[in-house]
C-alpha cells in the first residue's frame, strides 16, 4: 500500500491511496493562495491600478515591466489570476479508479482532474456536497470572467527570471504548473461524472480500528487549533456593532456557504439585542439566493 500527498496546502487535501490493484483519490482541494501574487480584478475602473508603474530587472527588460506591476513596495503579476493545482507528475492521474469527496471545500480542483488528466473513473460525493460545491465553483468562475484580462503573463515564470524577482514571487513553487480558472462548461462536465451517495440511517464510527494504529494521517485541520470559536464570534459581533454605531460600514469576506449561516444567525441576534435592528445586512454573491435556498433543505 502506498499513500501519495499531491497537495502543498495543509488545509486543502489531495491524497492518492494505492492498495493492490485499486487507486483511490481522497479529496481534491484547490490552493488559491497563488492568486495573492496577482493584481485584483476591480469591477469599477481603477485609475490607481491602471497607472501602476511597471517593474523590471536591472537590465531593463522591456517585456517584463508589462507583466509585473509595483504597488506599495510589492510586485504583482498583471494577468489573469492562476491557481496552484495538485501535483500531477508524482502519479499518473489517468490511473485513478475512484475519487472520494468528503466536503465541498475539498472538490474545487475536480474539473482540472476530470477534464485534463485522462481520468476515466468514478467520483463519489453526497448530494449536499455536490450542490454547494457547484455554487462555490460557479461563484469562482463568475468572479474571474466578469472582469476579463486582455493579457496572460508567462515571461516571469521562466526559472532564470523568477529567481531574480523579489519575494514572494521568487519563492513561489512550480509556477509553471499554475493554471487559469476553469469554465462553467468544464464544471458541468466534471459534476456530471459524480455518483451521488447517501445513507438513510446514521452509522456509528468504528473506533476499534483506530486504537492500535501505528500512523494517523490527518488532513484539512484548522490552522488556529487553540482559538475559541465562541470568543471569536463574540468579539466579531461587538466590533461590528461598535463600527456601525460610529457611522461606519463593515465588509465581511467569506464563502457563500457554511460559516456564513452561523455568522448571519449570530449577527441577527446580536444587532437586535444591541438596538441596531434597523441596520441592513446584505449577502453579496452571484450565488447568494441559491445558497440560502439550499440552506433550508440541506442539514449538512
Amino acid at each position: 500500500m502506498k499513500l501519495y500527498c499531491l497537495s502543498g496546502h495543509p488545509t486543502l487535501p489531495c491524497n492518492v491511496l494505492k492498495f493492490k490493484s485499486t487507486t483511490i483519490m481522497l479529496d481534491c482541494g484547490l490552493d488559491m493562495t497563488s492568486t495573492l501574487n496577482f493584481l485584483p480584478l476591480p469591477l469599477v475602473q481603477s485609475p490607481r491600478l491602471s497607472n501602476l508603474p511597471g517593474w523590471s530587472l536591472k537590465d531593463g527588460n522591456a517585456f517584463l515591466d508589462k507583466e509585473l506591476k509595483e504597488c506599495s513596495g510589492h510586485v504583482f503579476v498583471d494577468s489573469v489570476p492562476e491557481f496552484c493545482l495538485p501535483e500531477t507528475e508524482l502519479i499518473d492521474l489517468s490511473t485513478v479508479d475512484v475519487i472520494l469527496i468528503s466536503n465541498y471545500h475539498c472538490m474545487m480542483a475536480l474539473p482540472y482532474i476530470t477534464e485534463h488528466t485522462g481520468f476515466t473513473g468514478t467520483v463519489y460525493a453526497t448530494e449536499p456536497t455536490v450542490q454547494i460545491g457547484r455554487l462555490l465553483m460557479e461563484e469562482l468562475v463568475n468572479f474571474i470572467e466578469r472582469v476579463p484580462k486582455a493579457q496572460s503573463a508567462s515571461l516571469w515564470k521562466n526559472k532564470d527570471i523568477q529567481r531574480l524577482l523579489p519575494s514572494p514571487l521568487k519563492d513561489a513553487v512550480e509556477v509553471s504548473t499554475w493554471r487559469r480558472c476553469y469554465t462553467m462548461q468544464e464544471v458541468n462536465s466534471a459534476l456530471s461524472k459524480i455518483q451521488l451517495v447517501g445513507y438513510s440511517q446514521k452509522i456509528p464510527m468504528d473506533q476499534a480500528s483506530l486504537k492500535n494504529s501505528d500512523v494517523l494521517v490527518l488532513t484539512g485541520l484548522t490552522q488556529i487549533p487553540t482559538a475559541n470559536p465562541d470568543g471569536m464570534v463574540g468579539e466579531f459581533c461587538s466590533n461590528l456593532a461598535l463600527t456601525v454605531r460610529n457611522g461606519g460600514n463593515v465588509l465581511v469576506p467569506c464563502y457563500p456557504s457554511g460559516v456564513i449561516y452561523d455568522l448571519l444567525e449570530c449577527l441577527y441576534q446580536y444587532i437586535d439585542s444591541a438596538g441596531l435592528s434597523s441596520v441592513p445586512l446584505y449577502f453579496i454573491s452571484p450565488v447568494a439566493n441559491s445558497s440560502l435556498e439550499f440552506s433550508q433543505i440541506f442539514a449538512e
